[in-house]
């Protein structure tokens, strides 16, 4: 039964990722051709990322088992390119924050990456304490806090509310005192108070999302936008190809409003098609945390998933409307280098753990 699930899991994987490249090709084809001319087309430079991310899949199925400390090493090899996105001249400047590695043409994300490290080593140390009833580990929130640090330096909120709010769901299932959630709950409150005080677009962007007609060509452009693009599509939409709001409306359609797009084209059953398939995606990633030989099997499985489920909600939340405007993608279909290799490192994983037996750790 396991590899029933491991392989409808990666079936999943493999079209959603299809249907991305699909429509990275219908949403950024006019817009690549306005604001990129004579370059490689986002569609075929998606192709190679995916190639890509096939090689490293393979890489990672056939590699070596995940220690403890080859976790630690990795953890510590994130934050240090979280350290290097932050110097001026190495870090890359784009679209109002510090969060890429500029590589020659390539460019690499650190945050994306430092969100699955994280997870991994922090789930490699839970397994290890018995019992929290009566401890609570400082070196737990180190392992959280410092990454979150960093990236909120860039700034990248919404990779540091995917990485904090996944961190705590794994303390919480590894039976973390319930007091302590009190506790952190107000002090999020007072630390998203702080942040938003801190910088004045971020209380716009709740203002834009309260009411994004208020300031329909400014903080609540993308938003209206989006609205626009989904409220006339109907059942079946416009057909393929036949968006409207790609056409210079909506910025950067490729990207992190793409399911905008890919509503207004294949409407509300369209829709309801990828919904589908990320649902069958996460069932199949909790049946296999569920039957995970060991506890830290269970967390690392687990925690992987939960971090696909917050990406996949808060980008959909945003995109209808429902959440305000973050700036995060939607995993495999989305367009983006980093973003598309490291989602894919991210099932490699799960299966890679899932067929770790005792003797390989």
């Amino acid at each position: 039964m396991t590899h029933h699930y491991q392989k409808l899991f990666v079936l999943c994987a493999l079209l959603l990722t299809s249907i991305g490249i699909v429509f990275v090709y219908s949403a950024s084809t006019y817009w690549s051709s306005v604001h990129y001319a004579g370059q490689t087309p986002f569609y075929i430079k998606q192709i190679i990322y995916f190639a890509i991310a096939c090689i490293v899949f393979v890489m990672i199925i056939k590699g070596p088992a995940l220690t403890e400390k080859k976790l630690l090493m990795l953890y510590v090899f994130s934050l240090v390119l979280l350290i290097l996105v932050l110097i001026p001249g190495i870090g890359i400047w784009r679209n109002g924050s510090r969060s890429w590695i500029g590589i020659g043409s390539l460019t690499i994300q650190p945050a994306e990456l430092v969100k699955i490290t994280t997870l991994l080593y922090l789930s490699a140390r839970l397994a290890k304490v018995k019992s929290f009833e009566r401890v609570v580990k400082l070196e737990h929130f180190v392992i959280i806090f410092l990454p979150a640090l960093l990236i909120m330096l860039q700034p990248d909120f919404g990779s540091v509310f995917i990485l904090v709010v996944t961190a705590f769901m794994l303390l919480f299932i590894a039976k973390y005192p319930i007091k302590l959630y009190i506790f952190l709950l107000l002090a999020g409150i007072a630390g998203l108070t702080a942040l938003i005080i801190s910088a004045p677009y971020r209380l716009k962007r709740i203002q834009s999302f309260l009411d994004p007609w208020s300031d329909s060509l400014g903080s609540g452009f993308q938003a209206v936008q989006s609205l626009m693009a989904i409220g006339p599509a109907g059942l079946f939409g416009h057909g393929f190809l036949q968006s409207r709001q790609k056409y210079l409306y909506l910025p950067e359609p490729q990207n992190d409003f793409i399911f905008s797009i890919i509503l207004e084209e294949m409407g509300f059953v369209g829709g309801i098609v990828i919904l589908v398939l990320f649902a069958t995606l996460f069932y199949c990633g909790y049946a296999l945390a569920i039957r995970a030989y060991s506890l830290k099997q269970f967390y690392m499985i687990g925690a992987l998933i939960t971090m696909l489920v917050l990406q996949t909600c808060l980008n959909i939340g945003v995109v209808i409307g429902l959440l305000p405007v973050t700036g995060v993608t939607l995993p495999f279909i989305s367009y983006g280098g980093t973003s598309l290799i490291v989602i894919w490192i991210t099932v490699a994983l799960v299966i890679k753990i899932m067929n770790t037996n005792r003797k390989e750790e």
